[in-house]
């Protein structure tokens, strides 16, 4: 397996000296269709001690396979890597150098340009987290991967949030330690190719703005009341036309198009709404946020 060939190399340059660093690899396989949980099987038995694996019943997102690699993942230094290596492993004894010497809880990585990756989703994405920054509590840096080293402390405060609802970046940005960042270019993919589509990165955009933030509702809020104002002011436009002028006021192609605008703006607000309350109704039903087929 390419993946674990590479990391294992890294480790094994770093234990040239000593064996002080001893990984273990949890792999967690998303209810893929391939041959993937195979493959996990064949390199588990050739490495019982130090590889394992969780499967899931089905696909359950990014969000939940990573949340339980991190509910099992046992060591004091826990990295969350993908297995395409865009996350290249020669980063790792620096990130681990970075924890011990320097008194850091986490050491992120931010990758400066993703390869194949069109002008329109470089231009959303990066556009998505100024706006995140920008209203919600905590600090989300712009264009921060997954790929982190971060302490057994910190692991610990992460998975001590319940929320069926995840935006991990958030969520490590939330839950604070001390954190500083590696930039690296742009790795190609060593296998297949991503499966998400603009609409599924929009939908996990309006996750963690949801999340993280209630500038919506502030926003729908300030709408409302900015609706009303102007309501106000053209009833009283009206009254008073109509006592110095006399007769109606024309326009009804205008008053159409007015009605039509409040409408739109009511269901935008429901629709924002909705939003957080489809959130409350799944977080009420306590269901798991996976689960697990089969683990070695």
């Amino acid at each position: 397996m390419l993946f674990y060939d590479a990391v294992a190399k890294v480790f094994s340059e770093m234990n040239q000296t000593s064996d002080r660093y001893q990984p273990e690899y949890l792999f967690v396989n998303d209810g893929s269709s391939d041959k993937t949980l195979q493959v996990l099987k064949t390199l588990q038995a050739e490495h019982k001690d130090t590889v394992h694996y969780l499967s899931f019943s089905r696909n359950f997102g990014k969000e939940s396979a990573l949340a339980a690699g991190l509910d099992a993942a046992t060591g004091d230094l826990v990295a969350v890597m993908d297995v395409d290596l865009q996350d290249p492993p020669e980063l790792l004894p620096q990130m681990i150098n970075l924890i011990e010497t320097e008194d850091y809880d986490c050491v992120g990585t931010i990758q400066k340009q993703r390869r194949g990756q069109g002008r329109v989703r470089a231009f959303l994405s990066s556009q998505f987290y100024k706006v995140i920054d920008a209203i919600s509590q905590v600090h989300i840096e712009p264009n921060a991967r997954d790929y982190r080293l971060m302490t057994r402390e910190m692991v610990d405060s992460v998975r001590s949030l319940p929320e069926y609802n995840r935006f991990s970046k958030g969520i490590f940005a939330w839950v604070g330690y001390k954190t500083t960042y590696l930039e690296y270019e742009s790795q190609p993919r060593a296998a297949g190719e991503t499966h998400w589509s603009i609409m599924q990165l929009f939908n996990y955009a309006i996750e963690g703005i949801i999340d993280f933030s209630d500038a919506p509702l502030k926003i729908a809020t300030w709408i409302g009341g900015l609706s009303f104002v102007l309501a106000i002011f053209g009833l009283i436009f009206v009254v008073v036309r109509a006592l110095t002028v006399g007769g109606s006021v024309a326009g009804w192609p205008s008053m159409v198009t007015i009605m039509l605008l409040l409408g739109g703006i009511q269901l935008f607000c429901l629709g924002i709404l909705g939003q957080y309350i489809s959130k409350i109704y799944l977080e009420s039903k306590h269901r798991p946020k996976y689960i697990i087929k089969e683990q070695k």
